[in-house]
């Protein structure tokens, strides 16, 4: 463990004195560090660019797509078929477990090294720092829902999940926390964020991965609906609609997927969850696109026309203009989720609604307001849960849904075999990699 977190900070020198070598000196001779706010920055832009692209691999695990390309099957099938950790195959691609922890190393690396930063504003600074503990808070809060049980599930807060790192000590022994531990801290770490925030809009649009002040009250309201707790959950969902609510209208002409970098909706088009391989790896699953019903435009502009074989591809990825962490539409299904669930029906109404209106023609979208309308709480719950998997379909967030929520039964045949993940089944939860447990035999306990 180590000499990995060496060669990280090597990388990571390296890029900086490969990247920005007109303002770098070697200190001491053969090393690079970094002391001015732009080297930091230059550090922090490896770390945004370090981030996994898991929330995509899981979701081969979900019920909205399969591995379609046949050549791509020994890379993804493990994953389509819950095999983690027990598949034989040799070509599996495994979770960047490392990936998450060198992103934390960084994140620390900026909070422990934040007193040293000279030739910067202090807002800067600040800025910069605050950055870290949301990256930090947030790379916790995706381990925790991949290789930890499900916050709601009962009795989960006091399982073990994965370790908390909290700093860049080379020495360390890490030792897993419990999913209530993570969580607390995930918390912690956006409020200390919240404090020193301060850049609401990067006019860069180039620089818009970077978290600003809308991305705390949006991250908080998700991992609050993660928790159940439905107040804040609404609380935070709607601080952040209050700052920024545009839709894109899939009605107007020249709209643009709501997850491209450059939509009305992005608040931070972070993470490449639907990268080049995992795009052309796999299609729609018919079952899926059942769900969308007549008059939804989504189907039209989120998948493409079936190919030879009957497949449809996603449309939402496949080149870095797609890239999304968190966005406008997620804020509304968050609100009203939370508010149906709280017994807050007009609330929770009005906030689906206003998301269909854009999504439906005039007629459909007519037919759909009066079935909601007449919508109780059951029912209202599940339009909104089953309108969230449509709305946020091949964008990382169906896997952790069905984990949070129900669990379900779902059955795929693949390749003329049935396979099947059971209610509540154990493996919703990802096995910690054998590489990581090799390297720190602790991660067993």
């Amino acid at each position: 463990m180590k000499k990995f977190y060496i060669n990280i900070i090597c990388i990571c020198l390296m890029a900086l004195a490969t990247g920005c070598d007109n303002y770098l000196d070697i200190k001491p001779t053969g090393s690079v560090i970094p002391t001015t706010l732009a080297e930091y920055r230059a550090l922090w832009a490896t770390a945004y660019n370090t981030v996994p692209s898991d929330r995509g691999l899981a979701n081969m695990g979900a019920d909205e797509m399969f591995v379609s390309n046949e050549s791509d099957m020994g890379k993804y099938s493990a994953i389509e078929r819950w095999e983690v950790g027990t598949s034989t195959s040799s070509s599996s691609v495994a979770f960047n477990w490392a990936g998450y922890y060198q992103v934390l190393f960084y994140a620390n690396f900026i909070i422990e090294h934040q007193g040293d930063i000279t030739e910067g504003h202090d807002a800067e600074i600040k800025q910069l720092v605050g950055e870290a503990y949301l990256m930090r808070g947030y790379m916790h809060f995706v381990l925790a829902n991949l290789f930890g049980q499900p916050y709601t599930k009962l009795g989960a807060t006091d399982t073990k999940a994965v370790p908390l790192k909290f700093s860049t000590d080379l020495e360390e022994r890490a030792q897993r926390n419990t999913v209530g531990e993570i969580y607390t801290s995930v918390l912690s770490d956006i409020q200390t964020a919240e404090s020193l925030l301060n850049v609401e809009k990067w006019d860069d649009i180039t620089l818009s991965y970077r978290f600003t002040t809308l991305c705390v009250p949006a991250l908080r309201s998700r991992v609050y609906l993660y928790m159940g707790d439905w107040a804040n959950a609404y609380k935070y969902a709607e601080e952040a609609l209050a700052k920024k609510s545009t839709l894109e209208d899939f009605r107007a002409e020249g709209f643009k997927l709501p997850n491209h970098f450059q939509s009305v909706e992005a608040i931070n088009p972070l993470e490449f969850t639907m990268n080049a391989n995992y795009k052309n790896a796999v299609s729609v699953l018919p079952s899926f696109l059942s769900l969308y019903g007549e008059g939804d435009l989504r189907p039209a502009a989120y998948f493409a026309q079936p190919d030879d074989k009957g497949n449809r591809k996603c449309l939402k990825g496949g080149d870095h203009n797609f890239r999304n962490t968190i966005r406008v539409a997620e804020l509304y299904l968050n609100s009203a989720e939370a508010a149906a669930q709280s017994d807050k029906l007009p609330e929770a109404r009005k906030r689906v609604l206003e998301l269909m209106e854009k999504r439906y023609t005039a007629e459909a979208y007519a037919k759909k307001k009066a079935a909601v309308e007449a919508m109780g709480k059951a029912d209202l719950v599940k339009e909104i849960l089953n309108e969230r998997a449509r709305e946020l379909a091949f964008e990382g967030q169906r896997w952790f849904d069905l984990r949070r929520t129900t669990r379900p039964r779902i059955e795929k045949v693949l390749q003329e075999k049935s396979y099947v993940l059971e209610q509540d089944d154990s493996r919703y939860t990802l096995r910690i990699p054998e590489e990581a447990i090799a390297a720190n035999p602790d991660l067993n306990n």
